[in-house]
């Protein structure tokens, strides 16, 4: 798999299905299953979305097991291997590597906020020591720390860093990326609000929370935009942008975990401490969108 040349459209940031305090292992299966169904066309595991902050090393492996046995060879896996410490990371991505997972995820380190050398320092040192094809991750809103795009751009050199999900939200930052970037780096949008107008200026596809929830409509988005069908395009972003908009009513991934729930795909929508369940408000406020809005439920 040329991955840089696969490594497109509607990439599912999956989310981890927990069943009294474990990894659901059967309703992990049927989500891949499913997507693979629908037409998303790349799978995240272990990522944000995928709660991998509250994940041990052996639960991550297991998960990267699962997908693997699902959809090896049949869309690209990325395996989020990122964490604040150099070394931890490191020993992620390398098991990610051995056990062949397609790509690593590597979020910018959290919490330590380092400056923009030590960002770079980060990044090169991993990517110096490994192999597996590496995704930089920019989220500010999560971590504190913003990777400016001269940044990004030094890390370009490093042949196995071949792509950004950036999201930033800030549309200025992103065109940045794209003038100084070389042009077979892969841009990827970090979140469902930017990925129309990300892909309008170059992107390539998205990481979607969205896609947990509208996987279909989420894939034929991004085929339009890879088509230049911009009309259809803008038309399936703005039917889409209430599920978009209601996904963040509380911390990610409580909402989209909530979504499956109630349309019946996982069995409990568990998620762990410290995040917890909806308040009733954003649960009333969940269901009349999917209700009303979509008829998923």
């Amino acid at each position: 798999m040329n991955l840089r040349e696969s490594l497109k459209g509607s990439i599912v940031a999956l989310v981890t299905p927990f069943k009294n305090g474990k990894i659901d292992e059967n309703s992990f299966r049927n989500l891949i299953r499913w997507h693979l169904k629908e037409g998303t066309h790349g799978i995240l595991v272990s990522g944000t979305t995928g709660e991998s902050s509250t994940l041990s090393k052996e639960e991550k492996k297991r998960l990267f097991e699962i997908a693997m046995e699902e959809a090896k060879g049949k869309v690209p896996l990325i395996a989020g291997t990122g964490t604040n410490d150099t070394m931890k990371t490191l020993e992620l991505t390398l098991m990610a590597e051995e056990m062949g997972m397609d790509a690593a995820l590597l979020v910018t380190p959290y919490y330590n906020r380092p400056t923009q050398k030590g960002l770079f320092d980060h990044y090169k040192f991993i990517a110096e020591n490994s192999k597996i094809p590496l995704i930089l991750y920019n989220v500010p809103g999560r971590t504190g720390v913003n990777l400016l795009p001269e940044t990004v751009s030094s890390l370009t050199k490093y042949e196995n860093i071949v792509a950004i999900k950036e999201a930033c939200g800030d549309l200025k930052q992103i065109s940045e990326l794209f003038l100084r970037c070389p042009r077979e780096f892969v841009i990827l949008s970090g979140d469902d609000f930017t990925a129309f107008p990300t892909m309008t200026l170059g992107g390539r596809g998205v990481v979607s929370v969205a896609a947990n929830i509208m996987p279909k409509e989420m894939a034929q988005l991004m085929d339009y935009c890879l088509s230049n069908d911009i009309t259809k395009a803008m038309e399936l972003h703005f039917f889409l942008y209430p599920l978009f908009k209601v996904l963040f009513v509380e911390t990610n991934p409580v909402p989209a975990k909530e979504a499956l729930y109630l349309m019946g795909l996982i069995e409990t929508p568990e998620v762990r401490l410290p995040l917890s369940n909806l308040a009733e408000t954003s649960f009333n406020q969940l269901k009349s969108v999917l209700r009303d809005q979509y008829r998923l439920i």
